[in-house]
């Protein structure tokens, strides 16, 4: 599936439609966040969020999981803690040379380095702990950073949280996803 991504990724970038690297605006209950995605460095990545944005997918989620001084991660749930069905998931790109560093986005997943589908956190603080290290210790792809409201994501991490069944860091009062719009960076 991620082949299908990178095929249409790859035609947008040969047809012009991303002259450089497209931003990302998050409508969230708390404010903006604009994004620079990384389409230069984690292509399959950029790719695979920039279609399940164009699809609305992400309209009306949650962050789902606030940990202050590490990351917010959203992309996965609706209100209630209820999982919202992914497509296939995407290979791997944490080794590109870019780290989890505050502010910068990446792709969440399982123990498996080739399982992020949706899900994605925004660095609270410095993690590099999160980076490509060897085939060993994969990390976790970032593919992206906060161009404008850090506050934004300062406001989300400073959240009140609780446990919701098997769900720990769980907002108690809902921080929503209210859209993620894909702009085009390239100047006309």
């Amino acid at each position: 599936m991620f082949k299908k991504y990178l095929l249409i990724f790859g035609l947008l970038l040969s047809s012009g439609s991303f002259a450089a690297n497209p931003q990302a605006v998050i409508e969230t209950s708390l404010g903006t966040v604009t994004l620079e995605l990384y389409a230069d460095k984690a292509p399959v990545t950029v790719a695979n969020f920039v279609q399940y944005s164009n699809d609305h997918y992400y309209d009306g989620l949650i962050f789902h999981r606030v940990i202050s001084g590490f990351m917010i991660q959203g992309g996965g749930f609706e209100p209630g803690m209820k999982q919202r069905q992914t497509n296939a998931p995407i290979k791997n790109e944490a080794n590109n040379g870019l780290s989890n560093l505050r502010g910068t986005i990446a792709m969440a997943r399982t123990n498996d380095p080739n399982s992020a589908t949706s899900q994605f956190f925004i660095n609270h603080k410095d993690n590099n702990f999160l980076d490509y290290a060897s085939p060993a210790k994969p990390g976790y792809a970032v593919f992206g950073k906060v161009i404008d409201g850090m506050d934004t994501v300062d406001r989300i991490a400073r959240v009140q949280t609780t446990r919701v069944g098997a769900y720990s860091d769980v907002p108690a009062e809902t921080v929503k996803i209210i859209s993620i719009t894909i702009e085009d960076s390239k100047t006309e």
